[in-house]
């Protein structure tokens, strides 16, 4: 990667510690990016403590590696038959984050700040503060992201054009932000148009693979 990292020096420390807890269900790579979109919303939404969510969004779906793995894709979904393990995430990831920030007591962090946000972040819709308004969009809004709808679009084995229906008519509606909503809703409308360029041009993209790092500089 080149430019700036995506965490801040104060966060290094809470991401490797969180790591080992977030290699379930793709939680690792949607944390990374998460963080990111959690770094430009609070760059439109100054009122919100960067203390406070930055560190929340790292930490907030650690919990999940205490669910049964077999069980993780029952929780989420269009039809979720098990919405009861959405809460124990919530609750397992506010013990975990505990025991990570009492030990590393990151300066400048309000712990019970943080473990607030955490706490409710997908089973209370509204936003109880500027903070947890930028984790919920950060959160969701990773689903409009083109990594998103892909990673989405694997584990249930549907084409990207059924996530952007997903998107369309339920996440991007949860949105709490106008910051948020303009991310998702952009995101949403860009892969959506992709997937039309054969209407209009007769073929598909030119570019559907993406060159790694050590390529062909420019």
């Amino acid at each position: 990667m080149t430019g700036d990292d995506v965490f801040l020096p104060r966060d290094l420390p809470i991401w490797e510690a969180a790591r080992p807890y977030l290699d379930v269900r793709n939680n690792d790579e949607h944390t990374v990016i998460a963080y990111a979109l959690a770094k430009m919303l609070l760059a439109e939404i100054p009122e919100a403590d960067a203390s406070t969510v930055l560190p929340a969004v790292i930490l907030h779906d650690v919990g999940w590696k205490r669910i049964d793995p077999d069980l993780l894709l029952l929780a989420i979904g269009r039809n979720p038959t098990r919405k009861d393990l959405v809460f124990e995430h919530e609750k397992h990831s506010v013990e975990i984050a505990r025991e990570i920030l009492e030990r590393l007591r990151p300066e400048g962090v309000d712990i019970d700040a943080v473990l607030a946000i955490i706490d409710g972040h997908d089973t209370t819709k509204e936003a109880r503060s500027p903070e947890d308004a930028v984790l919920k969009d950060a959160d969701k809004g990773w689903r409009s992201t083109p990594h998103g709808m892909r990673t989405i679009a694997g584990w249930y084995e549907v084409p990207l054009s059924e996530i952007v229906l997903m998107l369309e008519e339920r996440s991007n509606a949860l949105m709490l932000t106008p910051a948020g909503r303009a991310l998702a809703e952009g995101q949403t409308a860009a892969v959506k148009t992709e997937l039309m360029l054969e209407r209009y041009l007769g073929r598909g993209p030119e570019f559907t693979t993406v060159i790694s790092e050590g390529g062909k500089p420019w």
